[in-house]
């Protein structure tokens, strides 16, 4: 399989499939492209008809949008187990997932993703405080209901790890503090990981520069 990603220093959305398959010791190539360059729409768009990545080429099959290859993935290699096995788990898990992927736009907005620089002093607007507030409440909500078992927000890996991954990094970027004991612990074992420090390693190298990224 190939995964086509971004620039590691900000495609959080690069991160989600790529982490997972880390995580989840799935053998893939990676094909790197530029973003935000003239030319990348083009060079994007030979891999993805949606023109932007990550996506996912498995033979004939193409997948794109970083929910669907993690789901993609789930189905692929059940054995993996990516998603919980309860069925109540499971549907939260997914719900959860699919409400990171859709939402939290102010945040998203107003805290650019960074998996390297660190600024003091920020301090996010009140709809982007709503939008961290909730991402903290779901980290709390999961790891009290379904996080014995491991941990990870449903005790073992799943998608919905890959999925609020990235946004570790965001807060840590921008000086979010945790709001409990549960949320900093989530944080700290998901920027601990073997999987994202090989990431954050190889971001480092990067000699790319997207200044409106560079704050």
């Amino acid at each position: 399989m190939n995964l086509v990603i971004g620039n590691k220093r900000y495609s959080s959305w690069s991160f989600r499939p790529w982490f997972l398959m880390k995580m989840a010791g799935i053998p893939f190539r990676e094909t790197h492209l530029w973003i935000r360059k003239p030319d990348s729409l083009a060079k994007i768009r030979k891999f993805s008809p949606g023109g932007r990545v990550p996506v996912l080429r498995d033979g004939k099959v193409k997948v794109w949008e970083s929910v669907a290859i993690c789901e993609y993935l789930a189905e692929k290699f059940p054995k993996k187990h990516l998603w919980p096995k309860d069925a109540k788990a499971r549907a939260e898990a997914s719900s959860v997932s699919h409400e990171m992927h859709a939402g939290f736009m102010a945040m998203r907005t107003n805290l650019p993703c960074h998996f390297i620089n660190r600024y003091s002093g920020f301090v996010p607007p009140d709809d982007a405080q709503a939008d961290i507030a909730r991402i903290q409440e779901i980290w709390n909500d999961c790891r009290k209901k379904y996080g014995k078992g491991g941990p990870f927000l449903f005790g073992k890996l799943s998608v919905a790890d890959a999925m609020f991954a990235p946004v570790v990094f965001r807060f840590l970027a921008y000086g979010v503090k945790a709001d409990s004991k549960i949320s900093k612990a989530y944080m700290d074992t998901i920027e601990a990981l073997p999987a994202s420090q090989e990431w954050v390693r190889l971001a480092r190298l990067e000699k790319e520069r997207i200044p409106a990224y560079e704050k």
